[in-house]
């Protein structure tokens, strides 16, 4: 019988801990054959399965169902059998054989002779964990992770294996190196490797052919169709385009993304008549400048700050227009947004949508992985789609926060590894935004929290809003573009209530984490 625990991970997700990884496989296979009523999303890892719901009343009601489950037990066969040449002169190839008291010849011997199987997806789109019962040997990770693993690199950690998609930060100890198509959009499904998947090592002395350029594939088009469009004239220092994300793609490492102020982006969309879910602008402080192309009914949410309509023709001449309302932007007129006065994102929602193209089924740019279009340069052009809904909207009032810094947090699901007291000076003491934040992740200054258990676990599942603790004490909330699986300790989720809200915050703002 498995021994399993249901942990809550904030008021939307479940993480259930499995006996072994044989549990863990079957009982991800289950969800995804027999998905349960209210489930979103599964993710597997090494002893974990993530289940995302689609609330509070559906997690409450899974709880119970995931602990009784007894799936039936999968036998590990496929009819795919992926091979990868590689050669094998990692960086890491030295220094592992030494530690290990084998030679260089024996351990690629031991790495290309085994039978590898993928048992899970995450950490990055096309990212999976390979293992294999011939694979002898137990590798420790680097001590200190690289920041820029080279894609294509073939490397190991623990009794895993793995190839890199694309170039990420990592900790594994890199063998060697393949120039296959790890991860490509137009491919159905994108991965090459997917759960269940056989994968063989072939040493060879050399590649045939360069690595497949992994940049993303879509982006803004360059033509404007007969609804016209918005030429981006100055970018500021980030803007994107978002929606609100795209939904049901753990397995193969890919985050939700989407909007960071979700709220925004749904209203700046329901001002100008457009369905929710329709793309918009996200921009961070002041400086974009966008020029209409045929007359364009526009709306500005979010951060609070001044706009600016200027005339063609004159640009000593402009006008003034009001966020939180729709107004009208001439043909050939500049809209520009000021610095705000308060908050840090700005959502641009025009009539229609912005129309570029869908990548897994959203159009939202995502920074940790490159999926969705590029960020806005001078000169894009942005077209204007059809997903128009109803008619423009009228000015909504924003409530406002008597206490902008505080956040809720639901416990867990990690946080019995804490020490005594560390929880308590979580939820109690003044954090403050760091400058090294951005929509992967927010992270806080303030006193580090004293930590005396592990700092690290095997790799699972992680959601937005998750409160990460690293060896420095530090905390790190997870925003909109956070990896799908961490291997830090997460001890609290902040309420989906407040992670709009959260995404507003400037470096240097309190936060208060309150139970």
């Amino acid at each position: 019988e498995p021994s399993r625990r249901v942990r809550a991970v904030g008021d939307r997700a479940l993480l259930v801990q499995c006996g072994s990884l044989e549990e863990v496989m079957d009982l991800h296979a289950e969800l995804v054959d027999h998905p349960l009523r209210g489930q979103v999303d599964v993710l597997a890892a090494a002893t974990t399965v993530l289940v995302v719901t689609t609330g509070r009343p559906a997690a409450a009601r899974l709880t119970a169902e995931l602990e009784a489950l007894r799936p039936p037990h999968v036998a590990r066969t496929t009819s795919r059998v992926v091979t990868l040449d590689t050669v094998y002169d990692g960086a890491d190839l030295g220094p592992v054989s030494a530690a290990l008291g084998a030679s260089e010849d024996a351990l690629v011997r031991a790495h290309s002779s085994s039978t590898w199987t993928a048992a899970f997806g995450g950490f990055a789109p096309g990212f999976a964990y390979l293992v294999s019962d011939d694979w002898p040997f137990d590798v420790p990770r680097r001590p200190s992770p690289r920041i820029a693993v080279p894609d294509g690199s073939v490397a190991v950690a623990a009794r895993y294996s793995a190839a890199y998609p694309r170039s990420t930060p990592g900790g594994w100890q890199l063998l060697g190196r393949t120039d296959a198509a790890l991860w490509d959009v137009g491919r159905t499904p994108p991965a090459l490797v997917t759960a269940g998947v056989q994968v063989r090592f072939r040493p060879v002395r050399a590649l045939a052919h360069a690595a497949l350029s992994l940049e993303p594939v879509a982006g803004p088009a360059g033509s404007v169709p007969s609804a016209g469009g918005l030429v981006v004239v100055q970018p500021g220092p980030l803007s994107l385009v978002e929606d609100l994300g795209r939904v049901g793609h753990l397995d193969l490492g890919v985050s939700p993304s989407g909007a960071a102020d979700r709220a925004s982006a749904v209203r700046a969309n329901r001002l100008v008549g457009n369905g929710r879910a329709a793309a918009v602008v996200e921009t961070v402080f002041g400086g974009l400048l966008l020029e209409a192309l045929g007359d364009q009914v526009v709306a500005v949410t979010g951060a609070t700050g001044g706009l600016l309509v200027h005339r063609p023709g004159d640009a000593a001449t402009a006008g003034g227009a009001d966020r939180e309302t729709p107004f009208l932007l001439r043909s050939g007129e500049v809209l520009e947004l000021l610095a705000p006065v308060s908050g840090l994102r700005s959502y641009v929602g025009v009539r229609g949508g912005v129309d570029v193209t869908p990548v897994l089924g959203s159009r939202s740019s995502d920074v940790l992985s490159g999926l969705g279009p590029p960020a806005l340069q001078a000169g894009t052009i942005l077209p204007v789609g059809s997903e128009v809904t109803g008619a423009v909207g009228e000015r909504e009032a924003v409530a406002e926060d008597d206490d902008p810094g505080r956040f809720q947090v639901v416990v867990g699901p990690r946080a019995d590894l804490l020490p005594e007291g560390a929880l308590t000076q979580l939820c109690s003491q003044e954090w403050r935004v760091a400058d090294a934040s951005n929509r992967v992740g927010l992270r806080l200054s303030g006193p580090p929290l004293r930590l005396s258990g592990p700092t690290e676990l095997a790799s699972e599942g992680v959601v937005r809003g998750a409160v990460q603790i690293p060896p420095s004490g530090l905390p790190v909330i997870f925003l909109s573009d956070h990896p799908v699986t961490g291997g830090y300790p997460v001890v609290a989720v902040v309420h989906d209530t407040d992670l709009d809200r959260l995404a507003q915050l400037r470096p240097g703002d309190p936060v208060h984490l309150v139970r």
